[in-house]
């Protein structure tokens, strides 16, 4: 579960996703042999031309980088470990090979508990960025009645995994997930609600969660945000 609804509980983390395996470590898959195949991998300098940049706005939105590690990371898993993908994807509690990965929030500066979507782009060899997809999918099925979500010092309970509509990305996405999660604040009283949602094209995916503290559901990610990205991804990438 985000930063936020943890917070006062435990301090910021990294992010990471957990295509199943059952503890907290990657399996050990062999990433040169894992990068033979597949679609060409987005080096660091191409994800960072194809990000927001800090400071830019999308609407009433201003995106900035993170100064303390990444949303998400490796101090989040998963119990069960087949729900991981739900919650981080860092390259240290998974065995996809992560070739470069680029973090960015989106939020407005003058609401300090408003909504804040953490917006990752992430390159993959081997084929990888499929694999996360598929793993979403299984997440999605198997944990849709909730799973506890583990972290150093706090444990948070997802009582709800529902997929919902992803946006129509257009040309260049391959595939797209969105799920809206019900989820338990740390006192265990209030439900609050976070969304989340996935477009792969090649060996790049575009993620990005919006979390607030709030028990109103806010209703998704904001589109003006997922376009945004997406179409300066299109513009830096281009064709596959």
């Amino acid at each position: 579960m985000g930063g936020l609804l943890f917070a006062g509980a435990v301090g910021c983390g990294g992010e990471g996703d957990g295509g199943g395996q059952d503890d907290k470590k990657p399996s050990g898959k062999s990433k040169a042999t894992a990068s033979a195949t597949g679609p060409k991998a987005l080096t660091e300098a191409q994800l960072t031309a194809a990000s927001f940049t800090d400071g830019e706005t999308v609407g009433k939105y201003t995106a900035s980088e993170y100064t303390l590690g990444a949303p998400h990371g490796d101090d989040y898993t998963a119990d069960p470990a087949v729900c991981q993908p739900l919650v981080s994807l860092a390259a240290d509690v998974t065995d996809y090979d992560l070739k470069s990965e680029v973090n960015r929030q989106a939020d407005v500066p003058d609401e300090m508990l408003g909504l804040t979507v953490a917006v990752q782009l992430r390159s993959y060899g081997g084929g990888d960025a499929a694999r996360v997809m598929k793993a979403l999918d299984k997440a999605g099925e198997e944990c849709a009645d909730g799973f506890t979500e583990v972290r150093a010092v706090a444990k948070g309970k997802y009582l709800k995994v529902e997929p919902v509509k992803a946006p129509e990305f257009g040309a260049g996405a391959d595939e797209a997930r969105a799920y809206h999660f019900t989820i338990l604040d740390v006192k265990g009283k209030l439900k609050l609600h976070e969304y989340l949602t996935v477009v792969r094209s090649g060996s790049a995916t575009l993620s990005f969660r919006g979390e607030i503290t709030d028990t109103k559901d806010f209703g998704g990610v904001p589109e003006e945000v997922t376009d945004a990205q997406w179409e300066k991804f299109r513009a830096a990438v281009g064709p596959k």
